[in-house]
């Protein structure tokens, strides 16, 4: 994927409340404030993820869930973008 790849990409406001999300932010972070049932597992470690359902990944702005999608888009796993993180979606 290059760098101006378009990566499948959605608004908070549009993932139903009984999807997997996973919250690619630092654990104190995330330890601060997160979405109700999401799963923190930082950038770092995304790799090691598996799962074979669709999955929307979230950070602070947008840039560390971006560049997840595409880790996880390359294992064959269906990851999607949560455009603008949690700062962009007011949280």
């Amino acid at each position: 994927m290059g760098l101006f790849t378009r990566l499948p990409s959605v608004r908070l406001s549009e993932v139903g409340s009984k999807e997997q999300i996973i919250d690619v932010r630092e654990p104190h972070e995330f330890s601060k404030a997160h979405l109700p049932n999401t799963r923190n597992i930082p950038l770092g470690k995304i790799a090691d993820f598996e799962s074979q359902k669709r999955v929307y990944v979230i950070c602070a702005s947008g840039m560390r869930s971006r560049q997840a999608v595409k880790v996880l888009r390359k294992k064959g796993i269906d990851a999607i973008n949560i455009k603008g993180g949690m700062i962009g979606n007011g949280k």
